[in-house]
């Protein structure tokens, strides 16, 4: 295995948490990174190298990144992109502000981070770039739309991305999950609760119904994986000599990929809006 240094976002829990631990485990400098101080803490005392990064704040990031780079002699041999949190509500519930916070994080963080990691790479004449994308960067489901829309937004960047970056070395995989057990409802329930008013909304009978679900301690969506299930993807993402563009994660991502391509559109729509209907799965 020659990649050995790898910097990831969104480290607090879950998916990026178990991708650190896992890779540590296999012998990488995993520099773990989160956006709260507390969570950072934390992952020191697990025995990570853990650096505080807010992918909504520049300032953040670029100190982060000086942070990382000075620690590691200013190599960096993958960089996975999972930072990210849901934003649910109807398109037409989405004030302008909330759909930016959205795209802060999810998004432009994003490509700010890998900007700056980027040239480094370049110069090593090598690396791996691992964006952390959803089954819902493939299709649409209701009340989610600005979850779908930073999704969607990410799997077009990175696909013209690794196009931009052919011959230099850097590969671009995405990884694209369906439901992983992650603490991910429950922060899309606490980011519903903060920017979306029910109470005057055409869909707060809908809203209701998805309130009931997301506050169901230990609620469950059908086909949920560990988020083992993504380490092993992302393991093949950095150490493949010949590493996917795409990787499905859960049966859903796996079944939806294949219906997008087989079915006409308003048979998929038909079937997509029976799923997700009031959107609490």
């Amino acid at each position: 295995m020659s990649l050995k240094t790898i910097l990831i976002t969104g480290c607090s829990s879950g998916i990026g948490h178990c991708v650190a631990t896992g890779l540590a485990k296999r012998g990488y400098r995993v520099f773990a990174s989160a956006r709260m101080a507390e969570d950072v803490r934390l992952l020191q005392a697990e025995g990570l190298e853990s650096v505080q990064l807010d992918l909504a704040d520049s300032a953040s990031i670029c100190r982060a990144v000086n942070e990382v780079l000075a620690r590691s002699g200013g190599r960096l041999d993958g960089l996975f992109n999972n930072g990210a949190y849901g934003q649910p509500g109807a398109v037409e519930d989405l004030r302008r502000e909330v759909l930016r916070e959205q795209f802060e994080t999810n998004l432009f963080g994003t490509i700010e981070l890998t900007n700056l990691i980027i040239p480094v790479m370049r110069a090593q004449g090598h690396g791996r770039i691992v964006m952390n994308s959803s089954v819902l960067g493939l299709v649409a489901l209701p009340y989610r739309g600005a979850y779908i829309a930073s999704k969607y937004a990410l799997e077009g960047i990175a696909d013209t991305l690794r196009l931009e970056l052919r011959g230099s070395g850097i590969h671009v995989s995405l990884i694209e999950p369906g439901p992983i057990e992650s603490r991910f409802r429950a922060n899309s329930f606490a980011a519903y609760r903060r920017n979306i008013d029910m109470t005057h909304s055409v869909h707060c009978d809908k809203y209701m119904m998805m309130e009931r679900r997301l506050a169901k301690q230990g609620a469950t969506v059908s086909f949920t994986l560990p988020p083992e299930a993504v380490l092993a993807k992302v393991v093949h993402a950095l150490e493949s000599t010949n590493p996917k563009v795409r990787y499905h994660v859960t049966v859903p991502t796996h079944l939806f990929a294949f219906l997008k391509r087989i079915l006409p559109g308003r048979w998929m729509d038909k079937l997509l809006a029976k799923v997700g209907g009031d959107g609490s799965k």
